[in-house]
């Protein structure tokens, strides 16, 4: 058995929890990967992976060797990428995390922009407002928004969001417009429950910070659904910029309370730290500085 053969098949099967899924991104049989990984486990002299009848999870040797051997690998192909002559693009994959509803708008128009450039590299965006582990579920790179609260990563500001309080012009027009924050007890509230601390609004005015505890009557774990029931005027709603722009133009919604600025939250690509970032990392990270100041 070829080591680096070895090890790809060991972290494919331990990203995917699966030898199927595994063999499938390896391009091999499943038979092939399930040889690999053994051979490798008796080289070593440990279990590396716990097999059941269902998935297969990793031993505390795995998890160990897991995060050892993706950037081993990402090194290798790193080198490999950089000396070939025939080399001209990225090659390998790339596995991403994002937001659903912030991937939906953007990412997924950022990364088909990202792929027309380097037909050579394989993506596997993974969407999900969940937080995952970069290193434990094996992605290459992940963005969010707000500042990583985990020391072991690395953050590339992208650009900044800000929300603002928006209401359709039917609801202002039946229930009327709201002219301070105390205003708003009198309204229905729309929540999006993704945003941390989605119980206290927090804004800036004249006289420095002051929260808002809105009413609990619509809540829901999306920004562009929070949005839509605004827009049909079930409410008032607190939205990131990212999902307003097209209806606040076409007057489907209206800003509400200028004087009160919700605090800006960065956009940032983070990956794990490490004494090498894979070219295949770095070049994404770079084409999405470039990409979000025209398309963000």
């Amino acid at each position: 058995m070829d080591l680096i053969d070895g090890l790809k098949a060991f972290v494919a099967t331990a990203q995917t929890g699966s030898f199927t899924e595994a063999a499938e991104r390896l391009g091999v049989s499943n038979r092939l990967t399930s040889k690999y990984v053994a051979q490798l486990e008796e080289r070593i002299g440990a279990r590396l992976l716990q097999r059941t009848t269902r998935q297969v999870g990793l031993t505390p040797t795995g998890q160990e060797l897991l995060m050892r051997a993706s950037v081993l690998l990402d090194e290798f192909d790193d080198m490999l990428g950089s000396v070939s002559e025939e080399s001209k693009g990225l090659t390998g994959l790339l596995r991403i995390s994002a937001p659903v509803t912030f991937g939906e708008i953007y990412i997924t128009g950022f990364l088909s922009r990202f792929s027309e450039r380097h037909p050579g590299l394989s993506i596997d965006l993974r969407l999900t407002d969940s937080f995952v582990d970069l290193a434990t579920d094996g992605f290459d790179l992940a963005f969010r928004i707000g500042l990583p609260d985990v020391a072991t990563l690395k953050a590339r500001k992208l650009g900044e969001i800000t929300s603002f309080l928006v209401a359709s012009p039917e609801y202002l027009a039946e229930k009327g417009t709201p002219k301070t924050l105390e205003d708003l007890h009198h309204h229905i509230c729309v929540i999006d429950t993704n945003r941390r601390g989605y119980g206290k609004w927090v804004f800036m005015d004249e006289q420095g910070q002051t929260t808002f505890t809105p009413s609990r009557n619509l809540m829901v774990n999306s920004a562009r659904i929070a949005k839509d029931w605004a827009i049909d005027g079930r409410g008032i709603a607190l939205c990131p910029d990212f999902v307003l722009q097209e209806d606040i133009e076409k007057g489907r919604l209206i800003k509400l309370l200028a004087n009160y600025k919700a605090p800006t939250q960065p956009i940032s690509a983070v990956y794990l730290t490490g004494n090498v970032v894979p070219r295949k990392v770095r070049a994404l990270i770079d084409f999405a500085v470039e990409d979000f100041e025209l398309h963000g």
